[in-house]
This record gives C-alpha cells, sequence and structure tokens, in this order.
C-alpha cells in the first residue's frame, strides 16, 4: 500500500503542473497570437518594399511553380515580388526576391535564415558586409550563380554554401516571373 502512495502522489504533483503550466501557455498563446499574425505580415511587407517598392502587392495562385518558391507577388506598377525557401548550411533560408518587368533583380531580403553567426548569417545582417552581398544580386537575371560555378556573385568567405542557396533561389524568383509575363 505505502509503495502505491509512493507513486501516486508524485504523480499527482505532476499532473496539477503540467496542467497548470498548459493552462498558462494558452492564455499567453491566446493574447499573443493576434500580435505575432501582426509583426509577421509587417515584417513581410517590409521585406517586400525593400526589394521593390510598390503602393501595394496582390499574391498571385501559383500552378506548377518550382519547389522552392513558397508565395509571389504582383506588385503595382509592375514586376514581381517572389519568396523563396532554399536549404542553406544550416537550416533553411527564406528569402524576398524582386523581380522587375525586364526580369532582372531588383533587390533580396533574407528574412529568416539560421545560419552560422559571422559567416552565412551575414547575408542577412545590416551591416556594410551583408549589404554589399546582397547588392550584388541588383540587376543579375538569368542563372545567378557564385563566381566558383561561373557566375558574378562574389561569395561571402566562408559561406560557400549559403552564397549559392541564396543565387540558386535569386534563379528561382527570375524564372518564375519569366513564366509569369
Amino acid at each position: 500500500m505505502k509503495k502505491i502512495v509512493d507513486f501516486v502522489k508524485p504523480a499527482a504533483i505532476l499532473l496539477l503542473v503540467a496542467a497548470v503550466v498548459a493552462l498558462v501557455l494558452g492564455l499567453v498563446d491566446s493574447v499573443t497570437r493576434d500580435r505575432i499574425a501582426d509583426i509577421a505580415e509587417q515584417t513581410k511587407t517590409n521585406a517586400m518594399k525593400a526589394v521593390l517598392d510598390a503602393e501595394s502587392y496582390e499574391q498571385l495562385t501559383l500552378e506548377n511553380a518550382p519547389a522552392d518558391v513558397d508565395e509571389a507577388y504582383a506588385a503595382e506598377g509592375g514586376g514581381w515580388v517572389v519568396q523563396v525557401t532554399e536549404s542553406g548550411s544550416q537550416g533553411s533560408i527564406t528569402l524576398m526576391v524582386g523581380v522587375s518587368p525586364e526580369l532582372a533583380c531588383t533587390g533580396i531580403s533574407v528574412t529568416d535564415s539560421s545560419e552560422t553567426a559571422g559567416l552565412g548569417a551575414i547575408a542577412s545582417q545590416q551591416s556594410t558586409a551583408g549589404e554589399n552581398f546582397r547588392g550584388q544580386f541588383v540587376g543579375q537575371s538569368g542563372t545567378v550563380a557564385v563566381t566558383k560555378d561561373g557566375g558574378s556573385i562574389n561569395a561571402l568567405t566562408g559561406a560557400t554554401i549559403t552564397s549559392r542557396a541564396i543565387s540558386t533561389g535569386v534563379t528561382s524568383a527570375l524564372a518564375l516571373c519569366g513564366t509569369l509575363g
């Protein structure tokens, strides 16, 4: 009998603690859900404006889009903004790519990345090195590649995989927009 009590009492306490924690987490989620969604939407809009400034963007329905393309938007006044997710060296890299009506890249913005600090993470930083790296993509068209692969993009030092992933994403965005007319 004593062994059953020794087992039941800690299990009941653990169950009570788990229930309280679940309740608190549920309350926090319900309070913050809308705010988090608003911040995510504003972050996306800011990234879109950074790569192709327009008054509004209309989300397009994509059929037969490359697997790495998440979403595409037609920009008011011409051009497109494409969200692409590529595999980097440490995980996924999500970026917005602006594409002009002439099918040239107008800019890129890395919106989510888990690349190595001081190496691949530079691609998303608001630093001189990050801005210089992203600036290389402006005006690119067709197939975009790093210099090691015969292209014109200088890879980030020590982050060739990240640089290749971003180049692949830009190429996918340009190819998609080529099919949109």
